[in-house]
C-alpha cells in the first residue's frame, strides 16, 4: 500500500452555514447575481426537481465500456448540477441561460462592450485584446487565437517541419499529441514522431541526446497530464532544451496547463515560456473559458501560422464569446491557480491519509505531493462500482469527491481504476478533516454497492 502519501493537512476552514460550493466552481461567485437578474433558476429549486426525476440506485453503475446510456448521463448531471459541496472540480453543468448569464456578468470587466463584435478575429476587436495580453502574459512577441489546441498543435509542428526540413518530432507515447488527437499531426500533416523516451515522464537531456533517429522539433507536454499531470525539476527542463537545441532542433511546449507550472518551476510564466521557440495554451482547462487556444512566439512564426490557421479552417467568422471568456479567466482564474497548486498538495496529503485508515487494500495518490493542482487517485475496485457509490454520494448527501472513475487500457492491469482531481475554487475551504470524513462516506458507498452486486450474483 502506498500509505506512506497520507498524512494531516491544514487548511482553511470551511463554510458550514452556507456550503453553496459545487459542480461548476466558477459559478459559485456568480450564482447569486444570476438568480436575482432571473437569468439562472435556484438552486435549491433545481436539485430539488432533479431529485424527483432520478431513477432510484440501481447498484449496477455505468458500462464501462462504450457511451453512458442517456439516462446515466442524466442522472449524472443533475446530481453534480445539485450539489452543494465539491472537491473535484469538473464540468460545469450548466444551462445555457446560466452560461450567457456567467459570461455577461462580468464581460464588463475585461472588455468594452460597446466595442463592435470580431469578423474573422480582427485584430482590432476583443480577439485581438485577448492575443496581445496573452502575448504579454506569457513574454512573447505574438500569439494567435485558435479554435482548438489540436489544430495550433498541428499548425505549430507544420510550420516548424516546414523551417526546419524535418518532419520527425520527438514527442512522448502518453502525450496528448498521440493519446488524445486521433494521430492528427501524421493523418493531416504528414509527420512522424519518435519516442525518446517511454518512461512515464517528460525525456531527460541524456535521453536527448542518445535518441538514435534526427528530429526537428522536440514537443513538451508541460504538465504531462496521461502520466499524472507530472513535470520535471527547472533545471531538468532546461537541461532537455538545451540538449534539443545541441541537436539543432526547435521547441515546442504542449502548454495546455502551463499557467499553473509557475510554482513547481518557482519561474515565471516569461520565464518558463522563454526557453521554447513556440507554445501553446488553453483557455479553457485551468481558466475556466468556453473554448480556445492561443498559439504564441516570434512575430514571423505567428503569421505563418495565421496563413496555417485559415487553411486548416480555423478562421471562424466571430469568436467573440470565446475571446470574452478566455479574458475572463485570465483576470480572475489566472492569479488564483498559485492558491490552487498549494490546496491541491494537502487534499491530496487528506486523501492518502483517509485512504489508509480506511482499510482500502491498495491505493496511490499520484504525484504523491502534486505537481500542479490536478492530479490522480487509483484504487483496487472497478469504475461501474466507483462511479456509483460517487453518484449516490453526491444524491444523498450532495457532495462531489470525486468526478469519473476509469479503468486503464486493455493492456492494462485488470480490478483497478482511476480518476483525476482537479483542485479549484470550489475545494478551497475543505480541510483535512472535511476531506477524509467525505472520504470515509464514499468508502461505505463502495462496500454497499459491492455488497449488492455480490448479491445479485449469488445463486
Amino acid at each position: 500500500m502506498d500509505g506512506e502519501t497520507g498524512g494531516e493537512t491544514g487548511g482553511r476552514g470551511p463554510g458550514r452555514g452556507d456550503q453553496r460550493n459545487r459542480a461548476d466552481a466558477d459559478a459559485v461567485e456568480f450564482e447569486a447575481e444570476a438568480e436575482r437578474s432571473g437569468a439562472a433558476p435556484s438552486r435549491r429549486d433545481t436539485s430539488e426537481a432533479a431529485r424527483q426525476e432520478l431513477p432510484a440506485p440501481t447498484g449496477q453503475g455505468d458500462p464501462v465500456d462504450g457511451e453512458k446510456p442517456a439516462d446515466d448521463r442524466g442522472r449524472l448531471s443533475a446530481a453534480w448540477h445539485g450539489a452543494e459541496r465539491a472537491l473535484a472540480h469538473g464540468p460545469s453543468g450548466r444551462t445555457l441561460k446560466e452560461q450567457l448569464a456567467l459570461l455577461t456578468s462580468h464581460a464588463p470587466e475585461v472588455h468594452d462592450l460597446d466595442d463592435w463584435t470580431d469578423l474573422y478575429g480582427d485584430e482590432d476587436s476583443v480577439v485581438g485584446a485577448l492575443e496581445r495580453r496573452t502575448a504579454e502574459l506569457l513574454g512573447t512577441a505574438s500569439a494567435a487565437f485558435f479554435p482548438t489546441g489540436t489544430m495550433a498543435q498541428q499548425v505549430a509542428l507544420r510550420c516548424w517541419a516546414g523551417r526546419t526540413g524535418n518532419t520527425t518530432v520527438a514527442g512522448h507515447p502518453l502525450s496528448h499529441m498521440e493519446v488524445h488527437e486521433r494521430d492528427a499531426y501524421s493523418v493531416v500533416s504528414g509527420l512522424r514522431m519518435v519516442h525518446p523516451t517511454n518512461a512515464p515522464r517528460l525525456p531527460t537531456a541524456d535521453e536527448i541526446r542518445d535518441c538514435p533517429e534526427p528530429f526537428g522539433t522536440l514537443a513538451l507536454e508541460l504538465p504531462l497530464r496521461d502520466a499524472g499531470f507530472v513535470l520535471p525539476s527547472w533545471a531538468e527542463l532546461t537541461a532537455t532544451v538545451e540538449a534539443a537545441r545541441e541537436r539543432d532542433a526547435v521547441v515546442h511546449f504542449d502548454g495546455a496547463r502551463l499557467w499553473e507550472c509557475g510554482p513547481h518551476f518557482g519561474r515565471t510564466l516569461p520565464e518558463i515560456a522563454a526557453l521554447a521557440d513556440s507554445m501553446y495554451v488553453s483557455f479553457y482547462k485551468s481558466l475556466g473559458g468556453i473554448a480556445g487556444a492561443a498559439l504564441a512566439g516570434s512575430e514571423d512564426f505567428v503569421e505563418e501560422a495565421r496563413a496555417w490557421r485559415h487553411r486548416y479552417g480555423g478562421q471562424l467568422f466571430q469568436q467573440w464569446p470565446m475571446a470574452l471568456s478566455a479574458l475572463i479567466g485570465l483576470d480572475r482564474e489566472l492569479p488564483r491557480l498559485p492558491d490552487y497548486v498549494a490546496q491541491a498538495k494537502q487534499v491530496a496529503r487528506a486523501l492518502a491519509a483517509g485512504l489508509s485508515e480506511g482499510g482500502v487494500p491498495w491505493f496511490r495518490v499520484h504525484p504523491e505531493i502534486p505537481h500542479t493542482h490536478q492530479f490522480q487517485v487509483w484504487l483496487p475496485y472497478p469504475a461501474e462500482v466507483l462511479n456509483e457509490a460517487g453518484l449516490r454520494q453526491a444524491e444523498t448527501t450532495r457532495t462531489v469527491l470525486f468526478r469519473t472513475w476509469q479503468e486503464p487500457a486493455p493492456s492494462g492491469p485488470p480490478g483497478l481504476a482511476m480518476t483525476e482531481v482537479t483542485v479549484a475554487s470550489s475545494a478551497s475551504d475543505w480541510t483535512s478533516e472535511d476531506v477524509r470524513t467525505a472520504l470515509a462516506d464514499f468508502l461505505r458507498l463502495v462496500e454497499q454497492v459491492r455488497q449488492e452486486g455480490r448479491d445479485l450474483t449469488m445463486p
